[in-house]
């Protein structure tokens, strides 16, 4: 997948033509020759694996490299649909509400992403229906795969479910549904939790073991905004502290709030950065892999 990389956002280069090049130009030159077989079709769909055009900014702040890349296979969608209209050829995009359980998500998030997500059984099944689809009317659609699969009747979703129980993590670019940023820190409003940050932060140092810092390895920070920064020293010192300037691998910027939801599981950290209630700086893979920490955390609440 020219999508994976742990660089956010992506630097210029060999990666980004990769990236442009598979998405973007590869959409376009495929589609392009396959349009005189199409043509001879009595029955002819195109049917890109591509996100609704969603022009809030949170889609492009962190990510704009790769927000190019799938919006220039929308705008395919959306330009093709028009102009194979008289051949009577349907040009559709799918896109998934949830995150799948594909051996990318497993790169990126590991086993913590993997349960939050859908398997690509419901892509595979929405995607068949609209292929069956008349054409000729059914053309120049953004479509979500569980709306489809309301429409064909089915109403037990959970059987898509990866790990059944496990709250999903809502897919990039589906931001309509979720809390909007906030525009001058791209990181969801909310309110302070009651009680002291630092309290609960005495309560998750007995977690940094050795075995933990083994096998983290890794120092994170949390900012809270208005100066309220902790940092994880899970490298060297096995610390968690309000004044460390140690330089941290990955920083986490979100509302107190946000982070105690995550650490009693009410969401997943990735469902808190796909919508926007959380912002990443830094190795996106190994924020990813932190999820396991959240969970020890719930422990000692």
């Amino acid at each position: 997948s020219s999508g994976i990389n742990a660089e956010w956002p992506l630097r210029p280069g060999k990666r980004f033509d990769l990236m442009m090049g598979i998405n973007t130009r590869g959409t376009y030159a495929v589609t392009q020759a396959c349009l005189p077989y199409l043509k001879k079709s009595t029955h002819a769909h195109v049917l890109n694996n591509a996100p609704p055009l969603n022009m809030s900014p949170i889609w492009f702040k962190n990510h704009v490299a790769y927000t190019m890349a799938k919006y220039g296979m929308s705008m395919c969608v959306l330009g093709m649909a028009e102009e194979f209209r008289d051949y009577k050829i349907g040009v559709n995009a799918i896109w998934p509400a949830t995150a799948i359980a594909t051996a990318a998500v497993d790169m990126l998030g590991g086993d913590a992403m993997m349960n939050s997500s859908r398997t690509p059984a419901i892509m595979a099944d929405a995607a068949y229906a609209m292929l069956c689809r008349d054409p000729a009317k059914f053309t120049a659609n953004f479509c979500i795969d569980e709306e489809i699969m309301k429409e064909e009747g089915v109403t037990d979703l959970d059987q898509y479910a990866h790990c059944p129980g496990t709250p999903l993590s809502p897919d990039f670019f589906i931001g309509d549904s979720y809390p909007v940023p906030d525009p001058e820190t791209g990181v969801s409003l909310g309110q302070k939790s009651a009680g002291g940050i630092g309290a609960m932060m005495d309560k998750f140092r007995p977690l940094l073991t050795p075995e933990v810092m083994h096998k983290t390895n890794i120092v994170f920070a949390l900012n809270f905004g208005e100066g309220e920064n902790w940092t994880f020293d899970m490298k060297d010192k096995g610390t968690i502290s309000n004044n460390d300037d140690t330089p941290a691998d990955v920083t986490f910027q979100m509302t107190e709030e946000v982070f105690l939801k995550i650490v009693k599981g009410e969401i997943q950290s990735t469902a808190a950065f796909m919508s926007g209630q959380m912002k990443i700086s830094g190795n996106l893979m190994q924020a990813m892999q932190l999820e396991g920490l959240f969970k020890q955390m719930r422990t000692k609440l």
